[in-house]
């Protein structure tokens, strides 16, 4: 399980990352909102510990560890970061991608048998550019999970590729919702679609909790604080 308590990252002249606590479950879906893109993607790499927060706290599984978080955790197709390169062949994006793979599990690690087993040989040909929304969601994943280390999947802004949630959202639930491969998986989109009823989340949810929490405590405070004399003679 990913859990988060006020994870903020500083930026050089706003919060590029203001609080946000969340938690995500294995076997479940987790949105997160946020209007901007560099929020998005800052939360995506400090929620998979490719980003260091200047403060709160995220935890995988019970450890704070930096380093189980990132064995853990895969990044999708994040902006500026790892995303596909428009000019490149997707079997060329295969074979890259298959490199990264722990060397522990990556076998021959050939770009030809992983695309026939996993049902790409239609795209290999393509250009990265050249893939629609959803098959692209598709095969990202497939390659984040080339990885079986991973049990924590973070997509960034899957729906800056398409405004239809059906291009990503029911390939990220299949995911989520595997018996055989149990997932936490957490998306961030600029906007919770309308109809999803599942578990979601707004960037910067900690900062109004904090706002919350100090007016409450401000109020309380003036409640018990004694009064002084001159507003005891003025009574």
């Amino acid at each position: 399980m990913l859990c988060v308590h006020q994870l903020s990252v500083t930026g050089r002249r706003d919060d590029l990352l203001p609080p946000t606590s969340l938690e995500a479950a294995r076997g479940g879906l987790l949105l997160v909102e946020g209007v901007r893109q560099d929020q998005r993607t800052a939360l995506a790499l400090a929620l998979s510990g490719r980003m260091k927060p200047s403060a709160g706290t995220v935890g995988w599984d019970g450890s704070a560890r930096i380093k189980d978080l990132r064995q853990a955790s895969s990044v999708v197709d994040s902006p500026g970061v790892n995303e596909p390169e428009q000019h490149l062949s997707v079997r060329d994006l295969v074979t890259e991608d298959l490199a990264l793979v722990p060397r522990r599990h990556r076998g021959a690690a050939r770009s030809t048998p992983w695309l026939r087993l996993n049902g790409f040989e239609d795209i290999a040909s393509l250009w990265t550019e050249q893939l629609p929304a959803g098959r692209r969601i598709e095969l990202l994943t497939a390659l984040a999970l080339a990885n079986p280390d991973t049990g924590l999947l973070v997509v960034d802004s899957p729906d800056r590729h398409s405004g239809d949630t059906a291009d990503w959202l029911p390939r990220l639930q299949e995911l989520a919702h595997d018996a055989g491969r149990p997932l936490a998986v957490v998306a961030t989109v600029t906007r919770i679609p309308e109809r999803w009823s599942g578990p979601a989340a707004m960037i910067g949810n900690a900062l109004e909790h904090q706002k919350l929490a100090h007016e409450k405590l401000a109020s309380e405070t003036l409640r018990t604080e004694p009064l002084s004399p001159e507003t005891e003679d003025a009574k």
